[in-house]
């Protein structure tokens, strides 16, 4: 599945790959980085803020980065999704985080099954940590497992609203089962939260055009 494996090579793109730009984010608390990403005079402090709380922030500061996603400054709002991306990786569980990181380096390595069984034993141990669910719920959806890959869907949304690669991979999976306008949806809500998603804008301007034309064929 060509596509799939596209889906899953953006998504460990965005968790992955580090940004620079952010000068000082490393000595920043975790307090002055939600102040510093609040300095509406200041884009490099809001820089360092957006970068400062991948390395400090708590799910409780999700909400500060899902606004800067809309910052003038292109950098914040780059930063500010990678460090979405980090503070959602973290369980706060040292030996369940050291499992996440595992099941990350097979799925690089694109080992399909022993990553869904490494995802698993985090989720058995920690099934309240929505980025567990949400790497299976892509490895799955790899595997034509569409199902499965729903139904993971739905344990990350009950646990992280906001999430923008799961609203996604719903767009993925219902595209995948032949219901374009489902898709449509729920690729409207991932840019919704984070506009700044250009693959998924691509995909919602194709869909767009798609059904209005079948639309307008039909009358």
């Amino acid at each position: 599945m060509r596509c799939a494996a596209a889906a899953l090579g953006l998504l460990l793109s965005l968790y992955v790959l580090p940004l620079s730009g952010a000068l000082g984010a490393e000595s920043l608390t975790r307090e002055e980085a939600l102040t510093a990403l609040q300095d509406r005079a200041d884009v490099a402090q809001r820089r360092a803020g957006a970068a400062g709380l991948g390395r400090t922030g708590l799910m409780s500061d999700v909400p500060a980065l899902v606004q800067a996603l809309r910052d003038p400054d292109a950098m914040v709002r780059a930063l500010a999704e990678q460090s979405l991306w980090q503070v959602w990786g973290r369980s706060g569980d040292p030996e369940v985080d050291a499992l996440f990181q595992q099941g990350l380096e097979q799925m690089q390595d694109r080992e399909v099954d022993a990553a869904i069984q490494t995802f698993s034993e985090v989720i058995r141990r920690k099934p309240e940590f929505a980025e567990g669910w949400n790497k299976r719920a892509t490895l799955y959806y790899v595997r034509g497992d569409l199902e499965k890959s729903l139904a993971d869907c739905d344990e990350v949304m009950k646990r992280n609203p906001v999430h923008f690669g799961a609203l996604s991979g719903y767009g993925l999976i219902y595209l995948q089962l032949g219901q374009p306008e489902r898709a449509l949806q729920y690729f409207e809500r991932a840019l919704a939260v984070d506009p700044n998603l250009d693959q998924i804008q691509a995909a919602v301007d194709a869909l767009r055009e798609a059904l209005g034309r079948q639309q307008r064929n039909s009358t």
